[in-house]
């Protein structure tokens, strides 16, 4: 060869070498930059709550912390304030703690003092006076803005209820609430033990005229048990007491002038007394703290499945304190619980994923607290009169391996269960992100694609390679091939508006066919081996035997759909789904696994069929050629000798098939009715990770808990797939070791 024409040959093979090695290199560090990108996004859903202290300041010396009731904050962290035995309500301006504006509460009588102040829904105040009345007070901030474009926050204080002392006893501490219909309650633990319900409604009747309509009475089922906490629902509709034998009680009050015992349980088994109650977002869960530091939450669930009541369980417990539980705030944001024990320490912790997020101590114990409305800031008091302001850090409490990937007990629910509900009508609902249902419809959709797919595509590459005449293969791959062309939206379209609804009117028509078609072919090949020996069918060209299937197979799908009618009477009473439901228990969807079945597997035959015809294809003809000359027949060739020499190439198409399969979205998600239930019926849909993606993507808030929790989905898939190529490569490797081709 001329040396100038090598020198360039070799030149040439350099750039080459040098040009797939950068593209190779530049398409390995994307994939690894991509994984990091989707990693980076992901890992903030582990991170931990911080609390930084905003401000420190002492109170006024006219104001010292034993003379104070409750504090209360703002939402922008700008003006805590307390109240004090005078009724004065102090707002503070951080971080020195000047005075601003001073708002006295109108004292029902003169000279009546403040006793006792509850605080709930973040700045309502129930104040209890000294001389029995209590009044419901609201604090609100308004906002403004100058010319300058600077904001300017302002304070009110307004007055909504008032209930006035009772005639028969002395009240010791009470819960007032107003409910959206104007309804105002009242529950007043008097001296003597009793409870007393008050209630006052205004209503209209059929003249115009507004009604007062009050009731009063008391609620009974605690014998010789001191009530020890109490706990009461925005709309005063539901009562909680908890006594000093731990026992826990429940009213249901929804009935004007009428209470009904729910409950009367023992919370624990060591009697141990119950010093603080609270009721978390969403007026659900009950939070429960007792005198041994425990902090647990309940709900209302059946106990079996037949049961319409439903009573008080213990659903999570949260950490514990080393000392009694004092008060328990609830954030109005999501379902944590901010917990202050006897020795002045507080403890964050969220119910749904029973993660302990803070520890905070301040120099001193703490005698008065308070968590913003937001939840993103906290004001405490501690016992020298030293005030202290959070600004708390909690961006994703609710996420944990355990809600990810176990069973969690949410509201609502009888059991633990995995569920993936991300959004709900109200803000009060408890987000379900487990993603164990969303990675069981991945494998579920796939292996039915898979069991659809692989047979027929395997079969049909050893028909093409071994059987079929050239020029019929020249025919048949090139058409498969074309398949892969095929837009996966338009398979999905077809699938879901044409398929689906022609399945659901002849589903026994299916199920027939499956069974007509091999019984079909079984009979055609027996009879196909006793007129093969004529001499008109000894002309017929060997490999286009399937020509005359065709019409044998077409016929079995005919006569499937005209005796499923027949049978679906005969053996269903005429309706199959009302059949499979009432008999079962299983519901048919019209959008479900077996369309899934057909749909993807037609995506992935292409893929298996190429791959697999090449592998066998590539078989050398002196091993097929001494095989025949030994005496095999030409399926004993195949199976023999062919099949294991082209294993490694058949596995490879299968498990890029499955990746295929997997990574799937707008068939699974147009075919399917993306319902993430875990159950192995192929009458029902399901919701894999990558369709799940598709759906919710667009409507996450960017750096919010679901937008990470589907940045890690999508990781998750990354992997699944990264692990399932991984270990289909080794055993390929060692499907080459073994026969020594590939």
């Amino acid at each position: 060869m001329n040396h100038k024409i090598l020198k360039r040959v070799k030149r040439r093979d350099r750039i080459a070498r040098l040009v797939i090695t950068v593209g190779g290199m530049g398409i390995i560090c994307s994939v690894v930059l991509i994984l990091f990108l989707i990693a980076r996004v992901s890992l903030p859903l582990f991170s931990k709550a911080r609390a930084e202290l905003v401000a420190q300041f002492p109170l006024p010396a006219s104001m010292p912390a034993k003379h104070l009731v409750e504090a209360g904050l703002d939402d922008y962290l700008e003006h805590p304030f307390v109240v004090d035995q005078s009724g004065m309500v102090l707002f503070l301006a951080p971080p020195h703690g000047d005075i601003g504006q001073r708002i006295s509460l109108p004292p029902p009588t003169a000279g009546a003092s403040v006793r006792s102040v509850e605080r709930f829904a973040g700045l309502f105040f129930g104040v209890l006076w000294s001389d029995g009345t209590q009044t419901l007070e609201q604090v609100r901030f308004t906002t403004r803005f100058d010319e300058q474009g600077q904001r300017l926050q302002g304070q009110e204080v307004v007055r909504l209820a008032c209930f006035a002392p009772p005639a028969d006893g002395v009240v010791s501490r009470a819960r007032v609430r107003l409910a959206d219909d104007g309804r105002r309650s009242q529950v007043a633990l008097l001296k003597d033990g009793r409870l007393l319900v008050r209630q006052q409604l205004e209503t209209e009747n059929l003249f115009g005229e507004t009604e007062s309509l009050n009731h009063a009475f008391t609620l009974s089922g605690y014998p010789d048990e001191a009530i020890t906490a109490v706990a009461f629902d925005k709309s005063g509709h539901t009562f909680y007491a908890g006594t000093d034998q731990g026992t826990l009680l429940r009213w249901d009050l929804s009935e004007a002038g009428d209470a009904v015992l729910v409950d009367r349980l023992p919370a624990y088994a060591s009697r141990r007394a119950i010093t603080a109650l609270a009721l978390v977002f969403g007026d659900v869960s009950l939070a429960v703290g007792d005198a041994e530091g425990g902090l647990s939450t309940w709900f209302p669930v059946r106990g079996s499945a037949g049961e319409s009541q439903k009573h008080l369980q213990r659903i999570h417990t949260l950490s514990s304190h080393p000392s009694a539980v004092k008060t328990i705030y609830p954030s109005l944001r999501n379902k944590s619980l901010v917990s202050l024990n006897a020795d002045g320490v507080l403890h964050l912790d969220h119910m749904t994923s029973e993660r302990h997020l803070l520890r905070i101590a301040a120099g001193k114990p703490l005698l008065h607290s308070c968590l913003s409305s937001d939840g993103r800031g906290l004001f405490g008091i501690d016992a020298d009169g030293m005030a202290y302001l959070w600004r708390l850090q909690s961006p994703h409490p609710e996420v944990s391996l355990k809600t990810l990937f176990g069973k969690v007990w949410y509201e609502g629910y009888d059991r633990p269960a995995h569920v993936w509900q991300s959004s709900a009508a109200t803000d009060d609902f408890e987000p379900k992100m487990s993603l164990t249902p969303l990675i069981f419809g991945t494998v579920k959709g796939t292996f039915y694609a898979m069991l659809f797919a692989v047979p027929l595509a395997i079969f049909g590459a050893i028909y093409t390679s071994q059987f079929a005449n050239p020029r019929l293969r020249g025919m048949i791959k090139p058409a498969v091939e074309v398949m892969a062309a095929i837009p996966s939206v338009i398979i999905g379209f077809l699938a879901a508006l044409w398929f689906a609804p022609l399945l659901e009117k002849s589903i026994p028509a299916l199920f027939m066919s499956l069974a007509f078609v091999p019984v079909f072919l079984l009979a055609s090949i027996l009879l196909w081996q006793v007129v093969c020996k004529h001499p008109c069918f000894k002309k017929l060209d060997r490999g286009v035997e399937f020509l005359l299937l065709a019409p044998v197979l077409v016929t079995a799908v005919v006569c499937a759909i005209k005796l499923g009618p027949v049978a679906e009477a005969a053996l269903f009473g005429g309706n199959f789904k009302l059949w499979l439901f009432g008999e079962t228990g299983i519901r048919y969807d019209a959008r479900n696994n077996i369309i899934i079945a057909f749909a993807l597997g037609f995506a992935v035959i292409p893929i298996i069929f190429t791959i697999a015809e090449d592998a066998l294809s590539n078989v050398p003809g002196s091993l097929k050629a001494a095989s025949l000359a030994l005496g095999a027949s030409r399926w004993q060739t195949v199976w023999r000798v062919v099949l294991p020499s082209g294993s490694p190439g058949i596995f490879a198409g299968t498990m890029i098939g499955f990746g295929r399969a997997i990574g799937e979205t707008m068939i699974v998600l147009m075919a399917t009715g993306n319902t993430a239930i875990m159950d192995w019926s192929i009458f029902n849909g399901m919701r894999p990770l990558s369709s799940n993606i598709a759906v919710e993507i667009p409507e996450a808030p960017v750096g919010g808990t679901l937008y990470r929790v589907l940045f890690l989905s999508a990781v998750l898939l990354f992997v699944m797939t990264f692990v399932l190529n991984t270990v289909a490569e080794l055993v390929r490797q060692h499907l080459r070791k073994k026969y020594g081709r590939f």
